[in-house]
């Protein structure tokens, strides 16, 4: 079975506009396809890939070389790991933030709904609280509120009520034992599309991932050359609106702010104005592409 099949992979690596002796960031390598084309388009310059995955790790075997370097870290670590290889400024940086192929076929993480499993979820087994400790500890206002806002579920109160009623009755460890326990909530005729939101809204909050992407984009604008590119794959509607506000307004909420003399303080500006999605022809070939949107900026020059 194929590692990762990745999602607009020409597409998002012509939108960096890669030179040759650039320095770039793949701050999501995952089976490592968008770092290896980028990688292949390099003579002196170089790639650092950013994952916190240990099996990640694993495949990023196969692209050492001068012009590579992995960095076992979560994206939102950007600046600090590229301070440590002395990188000050950067050509580009691609963000994929999808899950990999690899996580969901894996039915020990605990990412899809397709196996039983260890209720799991989390990006870096080494860190943190896992979705069975979500399901079991937290309080039936916090499942509603990750359930309705990650997950946009529409029963969100009647489904946090259940789980903790069910997991009074026994505790819940498994995905299959999650499954059951959410059962008299799963809509007839619809049970893929609920059960894929609500277990999006776990591995959301397990993994911190909107905080994590606010504090990654915001660093990513920092370290970008004036006219460096900034390419991001999003997969649902709470990480585009994330991504394209601060595109649009160089923050997350509100309106763009402006200077003494009127101009707009943000400091990247939209290649194009509306997001690429994929061809009919990926649609057929990789049907995890169905939701994704590719959104491309550019670092303004100081004298914008």
């Amino acid at each position: 079975m194929e590692y990762h099949r990745p999602v607009m992979l020409e597409e998002s690596v012509d939108a960096l506009a890669i030179k040759p002796d650039g320095v770039y960031v793949d701050v999501t390598f995952g089976g490592g396809g968008h770092s290896a084309l980028i990688v292949s388009k390099l003579t002196t310059g170089k790639l650092y890939s950013f994952d916190q995955d240990r099996d990640a790790e694993e495949q990023s075997k196969k692209l050492e070389g001068e012009n590579f370097q992995f960095v076992r870290a979560n994206f939102r670590d950007l600046k600090k790991y590229l301070r440590l290889y002395r990188v000050k400024e950067v050509d580009g940086i691609l963000a994929d933030l999808g899950v990999s192929s690899h996580q969901f076929n894996e039915g020990s993480r605990g990412f899809s709904t397709r196996f039983d499993g260890p209720l799991d979820m989390r990006m870096d087994y080494d860190q943190g609280d896992s979705a069975k400790d979500v399901v079991e500890n937290y309080s039936e206002e916090q499942l509603h509120r990750i359930f309705g806002i990650y997950g946009e579920v529409k029963n969100a109160k009647t489904l946090a009520r259940t789980i903790v009623e069910q997991r009074a009755r026994k505790p819940i460890e498994t995905i299959e034992d999650f499954k059951q326990a959410i059962r008299s909530c799963t809509p007839k005729g619809k049970e893929n599309k609920y059960l894929a939101q609500v277990f999006q809204a776990l591995r959301i909050e397990v993994n911190d991932e909107m905080k994590a992407l606010e504090e990654m984009l915001v660093q990513a604008a920092e370290v970008l050359k004036p006219g460096g590119r900034l390419a991001v794959i999003s997969y649902h509607s709470l990480e585009d609106r994330l991504v394209k506000n601060f595109i649009a307004k160089g923050k997350f909420f509100g309106e763009v702010e402006k200077d003494l003399f009127g101009n707009e303080i943000r400091p990247l500006d939209a290649v194009s104005r509306k997001p690429i999605v994929p061809t009919e022809e990926e649609l057929l070939i990789n049907s995890r592409s169905r939701s994704a949107k590719l959104r491309i900026a550019q670092k303004r020059e100081l004298d914008d």
